[in-house]
């Protein structure tokens, strides 16, 4: 990856559009699981300041408009059909890819884009439910419709599914989503019950969601992931948020 300077932000002539966003509000929520994981537990009471989170991951078409605005090198798979259409989530990103397309898109815009939290992609996808496995609820993901049917090669077009509570398309579903967070697997136990922002350090970034490539290809709210920050799959993707109000 090229380093993102001063002159790689010049403005393409593609005009830079913000996401869709869904503004979360602040407030307390149960974050975890204690039938899940280890790394689940224990559920812990969390206050997440408010923040907007895109209703969708970031697609093939979004990304492209960065690539052609900074000459970065375009990921994996870029070219494979499979990974291609321009309203698929883009995929093969690394955890600095997506931070190198947040200070973009921040450039670009404005505000202040980011990855979230882990704690704010919980938030997000239980969607202002307490107590529910899924966005959805409790019914398992092969309940959902049509679900043998789906994602054979890829993932989908985001916007697909029924969104959640908050309108929010695609939480546990589709490719994995980085978070900014370094992952720790005790994490929870030290956590502070104030905006939790992950280790201070590590090996790992933390993750979230469900992936088109897995056998059970939608994950719980609670579940959690991660990987080196260097590693570009093609089950991974993600979204942004936007700070405070907007």
């Amino acid at each position: 990856m090229f380093p993102l300077t001063a002159m790689s932000l010049v403005p393409c002539y593609v005009p830079i559009i913000e996401p869709p966003r869904i503004q979360i509000a602040a407030g307390w929520f149960s974050m975890g699981s204690d039938v899940g994981q280890a790394v689940e537990g224990p559920v812990h009471r969390i206050w997440v300041d408010s923040f907007a989170m895109a209703a969708t991951q970031v697609t093939v078409g979004e990304y492209a408009r960065f690539l052609d605005a900074t000459a970065n090198m375009p990921p994996p798979y870029w070219g494979d059909a499979n990974f291609s259409h321009p309203q698929q989530p883009v995929v093969a990103v690394s955890w600095f890819d997506t931070v190198a397309y947040c200070a973009w898109l921040s450039a670009m815009t404005g505000p202040h884009y980011r990855l979230p939290t882990e704690a704010e992609w919980e938030r997000a996808a239980r969607g202002g439910a307490e107590n529910m496995v899924f966005p959805w609820g409790n019914d398992p993901p092969m309940s959902r419709p049509g679900y043998d049917a789906r994602w054979k090669t890829g993932p989908e077009p985001v916007g697909q599914s029924q969104p959640n509570a908050y309108g929010l398309f695609e939480m546990c579903e589709n490719v994995h989503e980085w978070c900014s967070d370094w992952f720790g697997a005790g994490y929870y136990t030290i956590s502070p019950d104030r905006n939790p922002p992950g280790p201070e350090e590590g090996n790992r970034k933390a993750s979230r969601g469900g992936s088109w490539r897995h056998h059970i290809k939608i994950s719980r709210c609670s579940a959690r992931s991660s990987i080196p920050p260097e590693f570009k799959y093609a089950d991974y993707g993600f979204r942004v948020v936007r700070d405070g109000v907007g």
